[in-house]
C-alpha cells in the first residue's frame, strides 16, 4: 500500500513546488517580456513624438540613433528573459544542468558550422547601429548579393534584421549580415540631380536663362524654400546626344526631401520650356544623391 500510495505523494508535492515555480517562472517571463515592450514602446513613442513637436521638417540623426538603440536594446532584453526562464525550467523539471555540458559543447561546434549566417547577422548589427550607419525614419538602398537593390524607409533595426517598407507598400526583411551595401538616402543632406534633354535645334544659352529663372522662381516659392539648403544650380550641358543635349540642373535639399523637390522641379521645367515653345525630349531624366557634410 505503501508503495502504491508514495508515487502519487511525491508527484502530489512535486506539483505543489517545483510544477509551481515553473508555471510561475514562465508567467513571469511572459509578463516581463509584454512590460518591456511596452515601455519600448513607450520610449518610441515619445522619441516620435519630441521630433513631431520640433520645427524640423526631418528627423536628426540623434533621433533616428536613438530610435534604433532602443529597438536594438528591447530585443536583446527579450532575448536574455527567453534563455533565463528556459534555463530555470530545464533546473527544476529535474534535468541536470551539468549533463548537458558535453553535449552542449558538441552542440555548440555543430551550431558553430550551422548557424555562422546568424552570428554574422548578429555582429553586422552590431556594427551598424554603433557606426549609425542609419536609423529609423532613413530612406535607404539595400544592396544583397545576387539580389536586385531595395529602397525603402526603415521601419525597424535590430541586431539580426532590417526591415524598410518600400515606396509601394511593401514591407522587406534583410538578414544584416547578408547586406553588402547601403546607401543612405537621407542622411545630413541630399541633391536632386535633373537632366534636362533638349533638341538640338534650341538655343543652349537661351535654355540656360530659362532653367535658371525657373530655379530663382522655385526656391523663392514659399511651399518649396524650406526643402532647400540652398537655390537651385544650373550646371550646364551633360551630355551630347545625336538628337539632342542635356542640360543638368542641382538642388541641394534637406535629407529624404529630394524626391519631392525633384519632381517640383520637374514640373515647373516642363511647362516653362513648353511656353517657350522648346520641345522637350521624351521625358526629363532624373537620378538623387546624397552626401553629408
Amino acid at each position: 500500500m505503501n508503495l502504491a500510495v508514495t508515487p502519487l505523494n511525491d508527484v502530489s508535492l512535486w506539483a505543489r513546488t517545483n510544477l509551481l515555480v515553473v508555471i510561475l517562472l514562465v508567467v513571469g517571463a511572459i509578463l516581463i517580456t509584454r512590460f518591456a515592450t511596452w515601455v519600448s514602446n513607450r520610449i518610441t513613442g515619445s522619441i516620435d513624438r519630441r521630433a513631431d513637436q520640433t520645427d524640423a521638417l526631418v528627423r536628426s540623426e540623434a533621433v533616428k540613433h536613438r530610435h534604433a538603440v532602443t529597438q536594438v536594446v528591447t530585443w536583446a532584453i527579450l532575448v536574455l528573459i527567453y534563455c533565463l526562464t528556459a534555463v530555470l525550467v530545464v533546473r527544476l523539471l529535474g534535468f541536470p544542468v551539468t549533463g548537458f555540458v558535453a553535449p552542449a559543447t558538441v552542440a555548440g561546434v555543430a551550431l558553430g558550422f550551422g548557424a555562422q549566417r546568424i552570428v554574422q547577422d548578429i555582429l553586422s548589427g552590431f556594427f551598424i547601429v554603433t557606426e549609425r550607419q542609419y536609423g529609423f525614419g532613413d530612406v535607404i538602398r539595400l544592396s544583397v548579393a545576387g539580389a536586385t537593390p531595395t529602397t525603402g524607409t526603415v521601419e525597424e533595426v535590430t541586431l539580426r534584421i532590417t526591415r524598410i517598407r518600400s515606396l509601394n507598400g511593401e514591407v522587406i526583411t534583410t538578414p544584416n549580415g547578408q547586406i553588402v551595401q547601403v546607401t543612405n538616402l537621407s542622411r545630413d543632406w541630399a541633391r536632386a540631380v535633373i537632366d534636362v534633354p533638349v533638341p538640338v535645334t534650341a538655343d543652349v544659352n537661351r535654355v540656360t536663362e530659362i532653367l535658371r529663372a525657373v530655379c530663382e522662381e522655385a526656391f523663392a516659392d514659399e511651399s518649396l524654400r524650406p526643402l532647400m539648403l540652398d537655390a537651385p544650380t544650373v550646371m550646364g550641358v551633360e551630355s551630347i546626344e545625336v538628337d539632342q543635349f542635356n542640360v543638368r540642373v542641382v538642388a541641394r535639399c534637406l535629407p529624404g526631401k529630394q524626391f519631392d523637390v525633384g519632381r517640383a522641379l520637374r514640373a515647373r521645367i516642363t511647362m516653362r520650356l513648353a511656353r517657350e515653345g522648346i520641345t522637350v525630349a521624351p521625358a526629363i531624366g532624373t537620378n538623387t544623391a546624397t552626401s553629408s557634410e
